[in-house]
Protein backbone atom coordinates (compact mmCIF):
# COMPACT_ATOMS: atom_id res chain seq x y z
CA UNK A 1 0.00 0.00 0.00
CA UNK A 2 2.71 2.17 0.94
CA UNK A 3 4.47 1.59 -2.59
CA UNK A 4 1.60 2.56 -4.45
CA UNK A 5 1.29 5.95 -2.31
CA UNK A 6 4.56 6.89 -3.31
CA UNK A 7 4.18 5.88 -6.84
CA UNK A 8 1.42 7.76 -7.06
CA UNK A 9 3.31 10.89 -5.54
CA UNK A 10 5.88 10.41 -8.10
CA UNK A 11 3.67 9.97 -11.18
CA UNK A 12 1.63 13.45 -9.65
CA UNK A 13 4.83 15.20 -9.74
CA UNK A 14 5.75 14.45 -12.84
CA UNK A 15 2.97 15.60 -14.09
CA UNK A 16 2.79 18.62 -12.33
CA UNK A 17 6.32 19.11 -13.21
CA UNK A 18 5.13 18.65 -17.22
CA UNK A 19 2.10 20.73 -16.97
CA UNK A 20 4.37 23.71 -15.37
CA UNK A 21 7.09 23.16 -18.25
CA UNK A 22 4.11 23.43 -20.99
CA UNK A 23 2.92 26.40 -19.60
CA UNK A 24 6.28 28.19 -19.91
CA UNK A 25 6.50 27.23 -23.43
CA UNK A 26 3.22 28.03 -24.18
CA UNK A 27 3.73 31.59 -22.51
CA UNK A 28 6.98 32.07 -24.34
CA UNK A 29 5.72 31.72 -27.32
CA UNK A 30 3.10 34.61 -26.65
CA UNK A 31 5.75 36.43 -25.37
CA UNK A 32 8.13 36.15 -28.09
CA UNK A 33 5.82 37.77 -30.46
CA UNK A 34 5.56 41.33 -29.01
CA UNK A 35 6.57 44.58 -30.41
CA UNK A 36 10.18 44.89 -29.75
CA UNK A 37 10.92 48.55 -28.35
CA UNK A 38 13.86 50.06 -30.17
CA UNK A 39 16.69 52.23 -28.19
CA UNK A 40 15.46 55.22 -27.60
CA UNK A 41 17.86 56.68 -29.80
CA UNK A 42 16.33 55.44 -33.20
CA UNK A 43 12.94 56.66 -32.73
CA UNK A 44 12.84 60.46 -33.60
CA UNK A 45 10.07 63.09 -32.28
CA UNK A 46 7.96 63.47 -35.25
CA UNK A 47 9.36 63.09 -38.93
CA UNK A 48 13.22 61.59 -39.33
CA UNK A 49 15.19 62.83 -41.79
CA UNK A 50 15.10 60.13 -44.79
CA UNK A 51 17.73 57.96 -45.44
CA UNK A 52 19.43 55.33 -43.50
CA UNK A 53 21.72 55.33 -40.95
CA UNK A 54 24.54 53.52 -42.47
CA UNK A 55 25.88 50.19 -41.07
CA UNK A 56 29.37 48.02 -41.08
CA UNK A 57 30.48 44.71 -40.36
CA UNK A 58 32.36 46.48 -37.01
CA UNK A 59 29.72 48.38 -36.06
CA UNK A 60 27.28 45.99 -36.34
CA UNK A 61 28.95 43.79 -33.78
CA UNK A 62 29.37 46.19 -31.60
CA UNK A 63 25.47 47.12 -31.14
CA UNK A 64 24.82 43.23 -30.88
CA UNK A 65 27.63 43.20 -28.11
CA UNK A 66 26.02 45.85 -26.09
CA UNK A 67 23.03 44.10 -26.76
CA UNK A 68 21.01 47.05 -28.82
CA UNK A 69 18.23 46.56 -30.03
CA UNK A 70 17.50 48.31 -33.69
CA UNK A 71 16.35 47.25 -37.29
CA UNK A 72 19.06 46.94 -40.21
CA UNK A 73 17.59 46.86 -43.82
CA UNK A 74 20.17 44.72 -45.76
CA UNK A 75 20.34 45.83 -49.37
CA UNK A 76 22.81 45.48 -52.67
CA UNK A 77 23.38 48.51 -55.34
CA UNK A 78 22.02 48.49 -58.35
CA UNK A 79 19.71 45.63 -57.28
CA UNK A 80 16.45 45.46 -59.26
CA UNK A 81 15.07 42.76 -55.89
CA UNK A 82 16.06 44.93 -53.33
CA UNK A 83 14.35 48.41 -55.43
CA UNK A 84 11.01 47.20 -53.94
CA UNK A 85 11.85 47.08 -50.43
CA UNK A 86 13.90 49.67 -50.05
CA UNK A 87 11.35 52.16 -51.18
CA UNK A 88 9.03 51.06 -48.96
CA UNK A 89 11.73 50.81 -45.97
CA UNK A 90 12.64 54.50 -47.00
CA UNK A 91 9.08 55.36 -47.53
CA UNK A 92 7.42 54.01 -44.35
CA UNK A 93 10.44 54.58 -41.13
CA UNK A 94 10.89 58.21 -41.58
CA UNK A 95 7.52 59.45 -42.05
CA UNK A 96 6.75 57.55 -38.98
CA UNK A 97 9.46 58.73 -36.59
CA UNK A 98 12.03 55.46 -36.93
CA UNK A 99 15.74 55.47 -37.67
CA UNK A 100 16.98 52.21 -39.33
CA UNK A 101 20.14 50.86 -40.12
CA UNK A 102 21.49 49.90 -43.79
CA UNK A 103 24.01 47.30 -44.12
CA UNK A 104 25.08 46.05 -47.81
CA UNK A 105 25.43 42.46 -48.74
CA UNK A 106 28.95 42.61 -49.17
CA UNK A 107 29.12 43.71 -45.61
CA UNK A 108 26.89 41.61 -43.81
CA UNK A 109 28.35 38.52 -45.34
CA UNK A 110 31.31 39.11 -43.34
CA UNK A 111 29.08 39.44 -39.81
CA UNK A 112 27.38 37.24 -37.65
CA UNK A 113 24.17 38.49 -38.92
CA UNK A 114 25.11 36.10 -42.01
CA UNK A 115 24.44 32.86 -39.44
CA UNK A 116 20.83 33.96 -39.87
CA UNK A 117 20.30 36.01 -42.89
CA UNK A 118 21.64 34.23 -46.50
CA UNK A 119 20.23 36.60 -48.79
CA UNK A 120 19.07 40.15 -49.99
CA UNK A 121 16.91 41.95 -49.33
CA UNK A 122 15.88 41.46 -46.12
CA UNK A 123 14.12 43.59 -43.00
CA UNK A 124 16.12 42.43 -39.85
CA UNK A 125 14.71 43.09 -35.94
CA UNK A 126 17.25 43.07 -33.55
CA UNK A 127 16.20 42.88 -29.86
CA UNK A 128 18.99 42.80 -27.11
CA UNK A 129 21.28 42.17 -29.23
CA UNK A 130 19.45 39.20 -30.82
CA UNK A 131 17.52 38.85 -34.13
CA UNK A 132 14.38 38.53 -33.45
CA UNK A 133 12.70 38.26 -37.12
CA UNK A 134 13.76 38.63 -40.29
CA UNK A 135 12.27 39.17 -43.71
CA UNK A 136 13.50 35.81 -45.99
CA UNK A 137 13.92 36.99 -50.03
CA UNK A 138 13.67 33.23 -50.30
CA UNK A 139 10.56 32.56 -49.10
CA UNK A 140 7.51 31.86 -50.30
CA UNK A 141 5.61 32.87 -46.99
CA UNK A 142 7.53 36.35 -46.89
CA UNK A 143 6.79 37.45 -50.53
CA UNK A 144 3.93 39.59 -50.01
CA UNK A 145 6.05 41.87 -47.25
CA UNK A 146 8.11 42.32 -50.50
CA UNK A 147 5.39 42.81 -53.20
CA UNK A 148 2.96 44.45 -50.78
CA UNK A 149 3.32 47.77 -49.31
CA UNK A 150 0.41 46.98 -46.87
CA UNK A 151 1.55 43.52 -46.14
CA UNK A 152 5.26 45.40 -45.41
CA UNK A 153 3.47 47.34 -43.04
CA UNK A 154 1.33 44.69 -41.00
CA UNK A 155 4.81 42.89 -40.79
CA UNK A 156 6.47 46.14 -39.36
CA UNK A 157 3.47 46.75 -36.78
CA UNK A 158 3.74 43.25 -35.52
CA UNK A 159 7.91 43.34 -35.03
CA UNK A 160 8.55 46.92 -34.08
CA UNK A 161 7.18 48.95 -31.84
CA UNK A 162 6.17 52.07 -33.71
CA UNK A 163 3.86 55.20 -32.21
CA UNK A 164 2.89 56.59 -35.34
CA UNK A 165 1.05 54.05 -37.24
CA UNK A 166 -1.22 54.47 -40.39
Amino acid sequence: MRKKRIVGLIIGLIMVVLGAVLFMVGISNVVSDTQVNLDSSYYCNGACDEGYLELGKDEYEELINKGKSFVVFVDQSACDAADRLRTFTSDYFPSHGVKIYRMMFSELKESSLHEKVKYYPSLVVISNGKVRMFLRADADEDADMFNEYDKFVEWVNRYIYIEFKD
